[in-house]
């Protein structure tokens, strides 16, 4: 339901606006090759912002460095509750010019987890301001469904912690929201392996958002292909239809007829 094809390109379709790429880069660890290899290798045509980066004088504006064509998503990291997150995402779309906004309402600083109550508050708030809001969730059915009645565009469950490289440790929860919203799904936070993203996809996941699996890696550029071509073969599985799993025993591939006695 939740896989926003078109049927002549297969684009993946975000408040009206469509992306022939489905992998996009996440915030927290930035630099030039990072966003570099995300754009040049892995494709990606979406990258999540924080206002500290573009602000901090400390480190080089990232603005920078993102290319032309490329769609900024500034994101509300930092904030705890829905009245900061939308400060947050008003003073970004100011700096960066972006009505995309990703929503991340996190109080708790030792887990990471995103509050979905306070999430829905800031969706209400600013997709009634035009923002193209893509939250940030855990991943839970009945939030998902409010996130959905808010105004959001798209619906961002965790994989895993973030930044962990755990991978589908939500898989179940996931596949639900696949099932039951019709939204786009995207995976973000906590893949760490192309295999992880390519299970996301078979799964019918419309994108997937990495950060730490690419800026941890030995090669950065080699990841980043690996990236690419790990989701765009589980995109091509999904859309062909996975073969169903037998519970017991086996099926043979080739008629048993003329097997030796």
């Amino acid at each position: 339901m939740s896989t926003e094809n078109n049927a002549a390109k297969d684009t993946l379709v975000i408040g009206g606006h469509e992306f022939s790429s489905r992998f996009i880069l996440g915030s927290g660890k930035y630099s030039y090759d990072l966003i570099k290899a995300a754009v040049d290798n892995a494709g990606a045509q979406i990258v999540t912002m924080s206002l500290r980066r573009a602000n901090d004088d400390t480190q080089t504006n990232i603005l920078d460095y993102i290319p032309e064509g490329v769609t900024l998503l500034p994101n509300t990291s930092g904030s705890r509750n829905a009245e900061e997150a939308i400060r947050i995402a008003r003073l970004s779309r100011e700096i960066s010019g972006s009505n995309f906004v990703k929503i991340e309402v996190i109080p708790d600083t030792k887990y990471l987890l995103p509050d979905n109550h306070e999430t829905v508050k800031a969706i209400k708030t600013l997709a009634a301001e035009g923002f193209i809001c893509m939250p940030y969730m855990y991943p839970d059915l009945n939030a998902a469904r409010e996130m959905a009645a808010a105004g959001a565009a798209c619906i961002m469950p965790l994989a895993a912690p973030i930044g962990s490289n755990h991978g589908l440790a939500t898989k179940d929860f996931i596949q639900i929201l696949i099932d039951e919203i019709d939204l786009p799904i995207i995976v973000d936070a906590g893949i760490g392996k192309p295999s992880q993203a390519c299970a996301a996809m078979e799964m019918g996941a419309a994108a997937v958002m990495a950060n730490t699996a690419l800026a941890t890696a030995g090669d950065i550029p080699a990841m980043a292909g690996a990236f690419k071509k790990a989701i765009q073969a589980g995109r091509e599985a999904y859309l062909a239809g996975m073969g169903a799993e037998r519970v017991k025993g086996a099926s043979a591939s080739s008629p048993l007829t003329g097997y030796l006695r």
